[in-house]
Parts: C-alpha cells; sequence; structure tokens
C-alpha cells in the first residue's frame, strides 16, 4: 500500500523527452510525488525543441488520466517546462564541437542541465530529491550522471536520487510505452552534433 500523496517525498525529474521519461515517471510515481521538469537548451531546432515539450506534457497528461480512472498506479503528476536558451548550450559547448558522442562535451551538457534542475529544485523548497531521466539511455554514462547529480546536490543541499533506469529493462519498457502511447521518437539526443553524426 502507498503512502498518501501528502506523504510521499517530492522529486523533481529532470526530462529530455517523453519516450525517456515514459518508464522513469512509471515507475517513480508510484512511490513519489513527481514533477517533470523540462529544460533541454541543447536542442538546437526550436520546432524540435517545441514537438518534444508538447509530447512530454501530452504523456503526462495521460498518465494523470489514467491515475484518475485508477487504470494507472501511482500519485498525480506535474510539469514545469523551463526556459529555452540554446545559446546556453553553444555556450557551455564551445571548444568541444568535435568530441565524441559521449564525450567531454556531453559531460558538459549533463552538467548543464542538471544544475538547471538543481536549482530549481532547492529555490522551490518543496523537493526532497531531484533525478534526471537521462540515464535511461544506453547511450548516456549513467556512472557520469550519478557522479555530477551527486556533487550538485550537495552544492545545492538537495539529495540526488541515483539511478539507471534503463536496467531492470527500464529501456524495453521505454519502447514498449512509446509505442503504446504513439510518442514521437527522434533519432537523436537533440543537439547539432549528435544530429550531424546520425546524418553521416
Amino acid at each position: 500500500m502507498h503512502r498518501a500523496a501528502n506523504e510521499a517525498p517530492a522529486v523533481l525529474l529532470h526530462s529530455c523527452c517523453a519516450p525517456c521519461s515514459s518508464y522513469c515517471i512509471e515507475y517513480l510515481c508510484k512511490y513519489f510525488r513527481v514533477t517533470v521538469f523540462y529544460y533541454n537548451p541543447n536542442i538546437s531546432a526550436l520546432e524540435e525543441y517545441r514537438k518534444r515539450a508538447e509530447e512530454q506534457k501530452r504523456l503526462i497528461a495521460i498518465y494523470n488520466e489514467e491515475i484518475d480512472e485508477g487504470s494507472r498506479e501511482g500519485h498525480g503528476i506535474d510539469v514545469i517546462e523551463g526556459e529555452y536558451a540554446a545559446s546556453d548550450f553553444f555556450d557551455i559547448a564551445k571548444g568541444y564541437e568535435d568530441c565524441p558522442e559521449g564525450g567531454e562535451r556531453c559531460f558538459r551538457c549533463y552538467e548543464l542541465r542538471l544544475e538547471r534542475t538543481a536549482r530549481e529544485a532547492a529555490s522551490r523548497g518543496k523537493f526532497s530529491y531531484f533525478a534526471t531521466t537521462l540515464t535511461l539511455s544506453p547511450l548516456k554514462n549513467a556512472d557520469k550522471l550519478n557522479e555530477i547529480g551527486a556533487r550538485l546536490g550537495e552544492k545545492y543541499e538537495v539529495e540526488w536520487l541515483f539511478s539507471d533506469f534503463k536496467k531492470k529493462n527500464g529501456y524495453k519498457r521505454s519502447i514498449e510505452l512509446s509505442k503504446e502511447y504513439g510518442l514521437y521518437r527522434q533519432n537523436y539526443c537533440g543537439c547539432v552534433y549528435s544530429k550531424t553524426l546520425k546524418e553521416v
């Protein structure tokens, strides 16, 4: 039996996209009051950014409806959309444009997004934890994400929720949920550098 919503700890979950968040939210909302924080300045094209943001909101609306109906277990889910400033990403990527995918440029991008999430969690004063959906992807370095998250948690005094959501078939489940809800699944991370690699 799960705790009442007002007794469950609150987590601010950074999300990169609806498909990656699908399993993470499904799992976490059984134990936490989840607020999804959609903050992704790495997505270079505004049209692509908006498409992913709206798909994220659509998925959360579906989940909340299912929770209200009793067909999905868990607490209701909130969403916050962060500011969109692609220049923030290009600033941290400067000098690292030619790094291979999964290298130092990506680590700097992790830090950018997780630091913004930690600041958001701290400023609102209601979150016991913060986390990210990025550990779901087989292409993302969960150890590095957890290392960065733990350090930022100490800095902002909000506990980092360690995760590797791809484990225990988490990634497989996200694919199943994406198909079930007809989610838009992009084939690149979001930045212009990852898109260029896909097009080579």
